[in-house]
């Protein structure tokens, strides 16, 4: 266990030598996401004018079109739950109204590279190595935090190139763009803090995660509340609301981008307050000295897997299951919620009325649930490479642990977990669903199967978890990247156009629309034998390949 220091009283005001080798370690770091980075960074930045302002122009011609568009955005819980509000019907306003998803992306992707640079450096010991030549000790943060913010301003400068050339204002294109680098630069300052709380890298991006996901639920519940309504206060407590109130082309609020600017310097200052006051490779969570004799269930693989699992499986099973509760508490009666003007009344029906919303807000609240259900298999999948990567798997398989059983022991948390984490946000929304409308059987039973559909799709990401480990270890965190871009494809396909063949390389495409949609039990089954297949061939390179 890694010894913690007491705190450090406050020496003195920040020197300068403490940011020296800053300029060194950002080459480095450039230097190591030459190729990651600048795809992060053109994909969430190019697509934005010719993809998406376009593909409006194109299918709604006239103002007529978009007010149609507009009112149907509006009438719909699950579009306002995922996108957001959109404020006006100008093609501006209604074209980039699907990319204020990239708000969250660029989070994700933020959070993941402040994270690589930071708690991962020091968990590996290369940080304690840098450290120990002329660095100074806020040089690793700040240069980690340069290029987190970099390359926000990056993404943000080049949506707001790729809608120069697009009939709408450059106003509103420059908001936009300010907006979508807001939302990195504070979730890169999520990040940092996270890191300092830690000494694990995996335990620092699910506390970060966890922050996403919730200020992600909040301006969900928050937007759909309110409909054409004025903002929900619970929008207002998430940085992506932040973003989403700087309405681009429908007023260009600009003042909101203080708040960014504002969580920014708090959180950074908090980060590097929390830096001086712990040890390198420490963290401010204290880990607790572990017992002088081995409890009996330590005996076995799946024993020290459930010591060291139980944690996050806990932390995620309580964070879906309080989503769970938000979604059951706000979906009945949806319709009599999105505004009483007669255009949203009239595309209600159009839309099949309350019940086809309500089942509609439920597939969509448990698609998002399936997303955050994959990252924490990924993350449980992972620590079979943490595990590795810091000796301790040789520790175990020196003995007479099997590496196929040792590898099983891990990934029963990071299969059953996301099941057993899903339905539990399934029971929960189920039960207050089912409450408010009077028939918790039905309605519980409706909710389940939403959840349960979403599994097979979950379990494709632990496979190539577990396929990258045993094929190509060194790259087995390339997986979170496999995650982010089925979120890409799952909004690019969105796009009215968008061919079949590429919207199905997304898994969680495949799940059937249940409750509401036909059921069939074909693509399940397909996705289960993909994941099957991965598993085994991970498992097979594992047992032929050397120890790292």
């Amino acid at each position: 266990m890694t010894a913690i220091a007491a705190p450090r009283s406050f020496e003195s005001p920040v020197r300068a030598a403490d940011f020296t080798g800053t300029g060194q370690l950002l080459r480095l770091f450039l230097r190591r996401d030459r190729v990651v980075l600048p795809l992060w960074v053109v994909l969430l930045g190019l697509p934005v004018g010719s993809v998406y302002i376009g593909s409006i122009d194109k299918v709604y011609k006239t103002p007529a079109d978009l007010a149609s568009f507009t009112a149907s955005i509006l009438a719909s819980p699950a579009q306002l739950a995922m996108y957001g509000p959109v404020y006006n019907s100008s093609l501006g306003a209604a074209g980039i109204w699907k990319a204020g998803m990239f708000y969250l992306i660029i989070a994700i992707a933020t959070i993941l590279t402040v994270i690589r640079h930071t708690r991962a450096e020091e968990e590996t010991g290369r940080g304690e190595l840098v450290a120990a030549t002329r660095m100074g000790r806020f040089a690793e943060l700040t240069a980690a935090l340069l290029l987190a913010y970099g390359a926000s301003l990056a993404v943000g400068l080049l949506a707001f190139l790729s809608l120069y050339n697009e009939p709408v204002p450059h106003e509103g294109s420059l908001a936009f763009g300010l907006a979508l680098a807001g939302s990195g630069a504070v979730f890169a300052s999520v990040a940092a803090v996270t890191a300092q709380l830690s000494s694990s890298a995996r335990l620092a991006r699910g506390i970060a995660f966890a922050v996403l996901g919730a200020t992600y639920t909040l301006r969900a519940v928050g937007d759909v509340r309110s409909g054409a309504g004025p903002t929900s206060p619970l929008s207002w407590l998430s940085p992506m609301g932040w973003s989403l109130q700087v309405r681009p082309y429908a007023g260009n609020h600009f003042g909101v981008l203080l708040i960014h600017v504002a969580a920014v310097l708090v959180l950074t200052a908090v980060a590097f307050t929390l830096l001086r006051n712990r040890d390198i490779g420490a963290g401010l969570i204290a880990e607790r000295p572990g017992a002088a004799v081995a409890a009996p269930g330590l005996s076995g693989p799946f024993g020290l897997a459930w010591r060291l699992q139980r944690g996050t499986l806990i932390a995620w099973t309580v964070g879906l299951g309080l989503y769970g509760l938000l979604i059951g508490s706000v979906v009945h009666g949806i319709g009599d919620e999105l505004g009483s003007s007669q255009s949203i009344r009239d595309m209600i029906t159009r839309m099949g009325g309350s019940a086809s919303l309500e089942n509609s807000l439920i597939t969509y609240a448990f698609t998002m649930l399936a997303v955050i259900a994959a990252a924490y298999s990924i993350s449980a999948a992972l620590r079979l490479s943490s595990e590795e990567s810091a000796d301790r798997a040789e520790t175990v398989l020196t003995g007479s642990v099997s590496r196929i059983r040792w590898v099983a022991s891990h990934l029963v948390f990071a299969l059953l977990g996301p099941a057993a984490a899903l339905l539990f946000a399934g029971v929960l929304a189920g039960l207050m669903y089912g409450r408010a409308a009077g028939d918790i059987g039905g309605k519980l039973g409706d909710v389940m199967a939403a959840a349960a559909v979403q599994l097979p799709a979950v379990w494709v990401f632990t496979g190539v978890t577990v396929a990258l480990f045993g094929l190509l270890p060194r790259w087995t965190p390339v997986a979170w990247g496999v995650l982010s871009a089925a979120i890409a494809v799952f909004l690019l396909g969105s796009i009215s156009g968008a061919p079949q063949w590429f919207r199905d390389i997304d898994p969680f495409e495949h799940a059937p629309k249940v409750p509401g949609g036909a059921f069939s039990a074909t693509p399940l089954i397909i996705l289960l034998l993909v994941a099957a297949a991965l598993i085994t061939v991970g498992l097979i390179g594992f047992r032929r390949r050397d120890l790292r």
